[in-house]
């Protein structure tokens, strides 16, 4: 899909004349103005036990207009049979109702770097697999995959294991993009730093095929301070990776101090990042447009309580917390 932020180049400095050109603030965010609802993507991950048009429904219940899903259980196993008749549902639901981009999700037993040769196997066929049953149901969508644990083989060797398999799978037809997601550095996460992604990313020879999924709880618990210098993250983004790779986030609030690396998810506005840095997201130019995925732990309730929170504070407004008392 087509980047549609203005101002977005491939790698490097043309994305700061947003902040000229569009009323920024003194912090770099976007203060009083409205901003866009139209098209702010934002959902959560819902349950795909009960078949493809159910996500869609369950999602527009909760007031989202895109969503994530596993594409399998995400602790391994077989995919379940392909219900074309239940895909077609859903792909009309979407148009229908306004949908963006949805943001499929790899199971977290995908490890592309593992140190066994029966683990990296699996996570070849579960990739290609998924890959193709997403062309099959839901073309044009976003698969995203934590990118792996090297197990003692070292990031360099991690990078590369990774790169080979995104090479061996990918085809120049496809219409899915692949997102290797931002870690939070647990153990031997490979994906902590923007450094590491770019690594992977470059050595990728469909490069058009792959891009990066920004998760909120794991960049900050792996040391981007997005609460004090949001700006200041997303212009190393744009100089290691580039902007224009940018194409979701994962939404979490954390647990844990920025650095812990511990990847501890909370809800918005209960964890260290707070409603206010979220509030900044949801009105950042440079992150209009992208598909915004709650991952917290919530029920329905909670759920649609945050999506809330994050269409007033897109609007321009100043909401409560969507859980408690306003941050005082």
């Amino acid at each position: 899909m087509a980047d549609t932020r203005p101002g977005i180049p491939l790698r490097g400095k043309m994305w700061y004349n947003l902040f000229a050109t569009r009323g920024a603030g003194k912090s770099g965010m976007l203060r009083g103005q409205k901003g866009n609802t139209a098209m702010f993507l934002i959902g959560n991950h819902v349950s795909s036990s009960k078949g493809y048009l159910a996500m869609g429904k369950q999602a527009a219940k909760l007031g989202g207009n895109t969503f994530a899903f596993f594409t399998r259980n995400p602790r391994g196993g077989a995919q379940k049979p392909l219900d074309e008749a239940d895909a077609a549902a859903l792909r009309t639901f979407l148009r229908e109702n306004g949908f963006g981009t949805l943001v499929a999700h790899a199971p977290y037993t995908l490890n592309a770097c593992g140190k066994d040769e029966a683990v990296r196997d699996f996570a070849h066929r579960a990739m290609e697999e998924d890959l193709a049953r997403l062309e099959a149901a839901l073309p044009g969508q976003y698969y995203n995959f934590h990118p792996g644990s090297h197990v003692g083989q070292g990031t360099k060797e991690g990078v590369r294991l990774i790169a080979a398999q995104l090479n061996a799978i990918l085809t120049p037809g496809m219409t899915t993009t692949v997102l290797l997601e931002t870690m939070a550095g647990k153990g031997s996460e490979v994906g902590r730093t923007f450094e590491e992604l770019a690594a992977i990313l470059d050595k990728v020879r469909l490069n058009e095929k792959v891009a990066v999924c920004l998760d909120t709880c794991h960049v900050w618990d792996g040391g981007y301070d997005i609460v004090h210098d949001l700006d200041g993250v997303l212009a190393q983004f744009d100089r290691v990776i580039g902007l224009n790779k940018l194409k979701a986030l994962h939404v979490n609030d954390s647990l844990n101090p920025c650095g812990a690396r511990k990847d501890r998810h909370a809800q918005i506005g209960e964890g260290h990042i707070g409603a206010e840095a979220f509030a900044r997201i949801a009105q950042h130019p440079v992150l209009a447009g992208l598909p915004k995925i709650l991952e917290t732990p919530n029920d329905d309730a909670g759920w649609a309580r945050e999506i809330a929170f994050f269409k007033a504070a897109a609007a321009g407004g100043a909401p409560q917390k969507p859980h408690g008392q306003a941050e005082g």
